[in-house]
Order: C-alpha cells, then structure tokens, then sequence
C-alpha cells in the first residue's frame, strides 16, 4: 500500500480549511485516511500550520511521500530540514 501525506479539504464555500492526512494514494481526496497529522488553515496570517512532528517523522521514516503541497508546508515550517537532517544522520 503506498501511502501520501497529503490535504484533505474541510470548511465551509469560500472558506477553505485543511487537515494534512497520511492516506493510501488510491483513496479519494476527501475519501478514506489513515491518520491526521496536522491543520492547515490559508485565511490565517498567522500560525496558520500546526503539526504533529513526532508523527510526520514516522510516516516518512515509513515510506510516507509528501505531495508537493505538503512538502512546502512543512520547508515552511521547518520540519522537513529536521527530517533531512536526521536522516543523513542516520548514514
């Protein structure tokens, strides 16, 4: 099974509002998950990602691709440097 960290769209019309998602990559967008692992919210100026670190890193470290959006939001708030860093580490 390969499994996505990826977005899954919540809120209301207008008012967009993310849960970042590991999902199998077969399953709808806003189908099937396996577990949430943060909030993205884009109409907030401020502190709008909240992640589980502890969580992220052990879906990556499992074989867990991030889609392009995700990868982003995580540079963004550093976690994926820590996840890089770790694992040159790890060599």
């Amino acid at each position: 099974m390969a499994v996505k960290l990826r977005l899954k769209r919540m809120g209301a019309k207008q008012k967009p509002f993310y849960r970042i998602v590991a999902a199998d990559s077969r399953s709808p967008r806003d189908g099937r998950f396996i577990e949430t692992v943060g909030t993205y919210n884009p109409l907030l100026k401020e502190n709008n990602i909240t992640l589980d670190e502890e969580k992220i890193t052990k879906w990556i470290n499992s074989g867990a691709q991030p889609t392009d959006t995700v990868r982003n939001l995580l540079s963004k708030s550093g976690v994926w440097a820590k996840i890089k860093n770790t694992k040159k580490e790890a060599k």
